[in-house]
């Protein structure tokens, strides 16, 4: 027998109609389903013996309605689509309530796509407002390529300079302070990378397989990639103890070591000579900068500007 001409395909089909058309009539229902008026309320009434609360309303405005107690039907997300939930809900700052809404999404996800979904949840940090959305279908593509270990293609638009074509090892898509990056093996460098999703291009999935590092955290990778690869070298010495500093100097600042009982060096690189000299003008403790040059020169200016705001006299009223 034809699906189509089923009695129980077509009760589902008139169920399906009135949910999506409540009020609709019985004589517009016979004629959605092929069938007589007399037929499309004997599929009313098959339905009514499953179970299910379809009310009736008499009148030139009557006609069917789904009444209450109805569960509703699954709800089916794509991939695509329940990523692009967990963005949303991720980008609102979400609260306790909201929160416990997204890990019941992610539950009843595919079992590769929430765990990819689970730990960009883990890795958001709410800090404040998200500084650059990326595109969702870029976004499912990768999360999905690193629940499947597969080596992606893309082109890529760095904040200065031309756009270059690499391949690389999605290892995990990890949200910082509102930016999405995705931490990878860059066979173009060679090394590891934070690319920011929302500078990626293009993006083609290859073939190719791949082992992520075992025992990867990947906010922490994040963050100490964050402090390496850019242009300006940053050298500084921080008189503290190193038990002392290493709580409040972020990963993202650099890689700091002892340097003796009584100090520690830092050191890393930035693209932003100025913005890592607001950085350590917050440091509670002395500091030396020992290089490079631009960070000196930033570290001095600020120094300055400061040194003149407090050499102000304020009059006297």
């Amino acid at each position: 027998m034809n699906p189509v001409e089923s009695p129980v395909a077509r009760a589902l089909v008139a169920l399906e109609l009135v949910q999506a058309q409540p009020g609709i009539t019985a004589e517009r229902l016979g004629e959605r389903l092929g069938v007589s008026e007399r037929a499309a309320r004997r599929y009313v009434a098959i339905l009514r013996e499953a179970g299910i609360p379809i009310e009736s309303t008499r009148g030139p405005y009557g006609g069917y309605r789904i009444g209450r107690g109805l569960r509703p039907p699954p709800m089916m997300f794509t991939a695509t689509e329940a990523l692009g939930l967990v963005m949303a809900v991720l980008d609102s700052r979400p609260d306790v309530t909201t929160d416990g809404a997204l890990a019941k999404l992610i539950r009843v996800l595919p079992e590769p796509v929430a765990a990819q979904a689970e730990a960009v949840r883990r890795s958001a940090a709410t800090a404040g407002p998200p500084a650059a959305r990326p595109d969702p279908l870029t976004t499912a593509a990768l999360v999905q390529a690193c629940s499947e270990h597969r080596r992606v293609r893309m082109r890529y638009r760095p904040g200065s300079g031309p756009q270059f074509e690499t391949d690389a090892d999605p290892w995990s898509v990890v949200v910082r302070f509102g930016r999405w990056y995705l931490l990878c093996f860059s066979h173009r460098a060679g090394a590891r990378r934070a690319y920011r999703i929302d500078r990626i291009a293009a993006l083609d999935a290859l073939s190719a397989r791949f082992e992520p590092p075992p025992d990867l955290d990947p906010m922490a990778a994040l963050e100490e990639q964050l402090a390496v690869g850019w242009e300006y070298d940053v050298e500084v010495l921080v008189e503290a103890p190193y038990a002392a500093a290493h709580p409040r100097v972020p990963r993202s600042l650099g890689r700091l070591s002892p340097a003796g009982e009584s100090q520690c060096r830092l050191v890393a690189t930035t693209g932003d000579p100025h913005w890592y000299a607001q950085q350590l003008a917050a440091f509670p403790v002395p500091i030396r900068v020992l290089g490079g040059p631009e960070l000196r020169a930033a570290v001095a200016a600020i120094g300055q500007r400061l040194s003149q705001a407090a050499a102000v006299e304020v009059p006297h009223q």
